[in-house]
C-alpha cells in the first residue's frame, strides 16, 4: 500500500487575517483592473482603427476618382503596390474593398485596396500614431492598475489591521481571564468620553467584559462564602475540641476527638484556600539546600518514605509553603497510592511517586478538584488543589501524571536559583548542620533512612 502524499503545509503567517485580507484585496484588485483594463483597450482600439480605416478608405475612394481620370496617383497611392498584404490584394482581385494594419517600410500602416481593372489599387495611412496611442493607453492602464491596486491594498491593509489590533487585545484578555486575573478587561471602565459605534469587534469585547465581571462578582461571592463559613466555625470547634479533651478516656471519645481534629483540619484548610484564591498571599524567600529540607519534611510525616537524592542544589523559595506542598504530596501518596513512596530530589525538581493504582483520569484532564475524591472516600479532596496554590505561590510548577511502570507521580519544578555571590547564608540543614556535614549515625550526605 503505497503512502498517501502529504500535502505542503502552509507558514503560519499565512492563516492570518490580515494576509487573508491581503490576498482577496489583490485578487479581487487585480479581477477588476484586468477587467477594466481590458475594457478601455478594447473600446480605444475600436475607435482607433475605426478612425484609421475611414481615413483609409476615404483615401481610397479618392484615389480611384483620381485613378479614372486618369491623373497621377499621389505618392500614399499606386497600383498593385509593393508591401501590400496578399489577403488584401487577393479581396480585391475578387472586386470588394478592403483594409487591413501592416508594416510599410517598418512602420504600422493601415492600408485600403480595391479594385481596378484587373489590379489593385491601394492607399495608405501611417498608422504610427494611432499605434503610439494605444501603446501609451495600455501602459497607463497598467501603471494606474498598479497604483490603485498598491493604494487600495494598503487602504485595506489598515483597516483590517486595526480590526485584527482590537482582536488581538480581547484574545490577551481572554487568555489572562482564563489563567486567573479576573480583573482583566478590554474596555476600561474608568475611561469617560463620547460613545463610538459599536461594530462586531466592540460587541464581542464588551460580552467578554460583561463575562468577566459576572464571573468576578460569583467567585469573589464564593470566596467570601467559604472564607466566613470557615471562620464562624473556628470558635466552636475549639469550644468543642476543648470539652472532647474533658471527656473521660474511652472509644466513644476517641472517635469524637478524631471528628473533632477532622473537622478543624477542614476549617484550616478552607481558611488556607480562601486566602490562595484571594491571591493575598506574600512570600518569605531564603536559600535552603533543597535534599535536606525534603528529608525534614519525611521526617516530620512520621510515614515510610524512600529519599532519593540524585543532585542536591539550593533554592530560594518560602521553606513553610514548599514543606506544605510536599507535605500533602507525601500524605496523598499514602492515603490514595500504595507504598513504597519515593521521593526524588535532582537539582531543582522534587518527584513523589508511589505504586498504586495512579491518579484518576480527571485529576490528569483537569487538575485537583475541591471536595472531589476517588479513594475509597479517604479525604477531602482538598490537600492537592492547596499543594497547587502554594506552588502557583512560590513560583514552582507541580504536574500530575503516571509513571509508565505504574503508580502516581507528581513532579514539583522549582525555579533554578542563581547565587549573587555575595553571601552563602542560609544555607544548611533544617536543624542548623552544613549539607557537607556527616548525618547523625555517620551516613554520608545523600542518604536518608526510610
Amino acid at each position: 500500500m503505497t503512502p498517501r502524499p502529504t500535502r505542503p503545509r502552509l507558514p503560519a503567517w499565512s492563516a492570518t487575517l490580515t494576509w487573508k485580507a491581503a490576498v482577496f484585496i489583490t485578487v479581487m484588485c487585480c479581477a477588476l483592473a484586468a477587467l477594466l483594463g481590458a475594457l478601455v483597450h478594447v473600446s480605444v482600439t475600436r475607435q482607433t482603427v475605426n478612425s484609421a480605416r475611414e481615413k483609409a478608405l476615404s483615401r481610397l475612394t479618392s484615389v480611384t476618382r483620381t485613378y479614372e481620370a486618369g491623373e497621377p496617383l499621389p505618392r500614399f497611392a499606386g497600383l498593385d503596390a509593393p508591401g501590400l498584404p496578399e489577403p488584401l490584394r487577393a479581396l480585391a482581385l475578387r472586386g470588394r474593398r478592403g483594409t487591413m494594419v501592416a508594416d510599410f517600410d517598418g512602420r504600422p500602416t493601415m492600408w485600403a485596396a480595391g479594385p481596378a481593372d484587373g489590379r489593385t489599387l491601394v492607399a495608405r495611412v501611417d498608422y504610427t500614431l494611432s499605434q503610439n496611442t494605444i501603446t501609451n493607453l495600455d501602459q497607463a492602464i497598467l501603471g494606474s492598475s498598479a497604483l490603485a491596486i498598491g493604494a487600495t491594498l494598503l487602504v485595506g491593509a489598515f483597516a483590517v489591521t486595526r480590526v485584527t489590533r482590537r482582536l488581538h487585545l480581547t484574545a490577551r484578555v481572554a487568555r489572562r481571564i482564563g489563567a486567573g486575573d479576573l480583573d482583566a478587561r478590554v474596555n476600561d471602565p474608568r475611561a469617560k468620553g463620547p460613545s463610538r459605534p459599536q461594530d462586531e469587534v466592540a460587541t464581542v469585547a464588551a460580552a467578554l467584559d460583561t463575562m468577566a465581571s459576572t464571573l468576578q462578582d460569583k467567585l469573589l461571592s464564593e470566596q467570601r462564602f467559604t472564607a466566613d463559613v470557615a471562620h464562624e466555625l473556628r470558635t466552636p470547634l475549639t469550644g468543642l475540641s476543648a470539652a472532647a479533651e474533658l471527656l473521660p478516656e474511652s472509644r466513644p471519645t476517641e472517635m469524637v476527638r478524631e471528628r473533632v481534629r477532622t473537622m478543624r483540619t477542614l476549617t484550616e484548610d478552607l481558611l488556607e484556600i480562601s486566602r490562595l484564591d484571594a491571591r493575598t498571599e506574600q512570600v518569605d524567600l531564603a536559600v535552603h539546600p533543597l535534599g535536606p529540607l525534603v528529608a525534614g519534611v519525611v521526617r516530620a510525616s512520621g510515614t515510610q518514605c524512600e529519599v532519593r537524592i540524585v543532585r542536591d542544589v539550593p533554592v530560594e523559595t518560602d521553606r513553610r509553603r514548599l514543606e506544605r506542598v510536599l507535605g500533602n504530596l507525601v500524605a496523598n501518596a499514602h492515603r490514595h497510592g500504595g507504598p513504597p513512596v519515593v521521593l526524588t530530589v535532582d537539582g531543582p525538581t522534587v518527584t513523589v511517586r508511589d505504586h498504586g493504582a495512579g491518579y484518576p483520569a480527571y485529576l490528569l484532564e483537569h487538575g485537583p478538584q475541591r471536595f472531589r475524591t476517588e479513594g475509597g472516600g479517604k479525604g477531602h479532596g482538598l490537600g492537592l488543589t492547596i499543594a497547587v496554590g502554594q506552588s502557583a505561590v512560590i513560583g514552582a510548577g507541580l504536574v500530575f501524571g503516571d509513571a509508565p511502570d505504574g503508580g502516581a507521580l507528581a513532579r514539583l519544578t522549582l525555579p533554578a536559583y542563581v547565587p549573587d555571590g555575595t553571601s552563602d547564608q542560609g544555607l544548611g540543614e533544617p536543624d542548623g548542620r552544613s549539607p557537607d556535614s556527616p548525618s547523625p549515625g555517620g551516613r554520608p550526605p545523600g542518604t536518608h533512612p526510610p
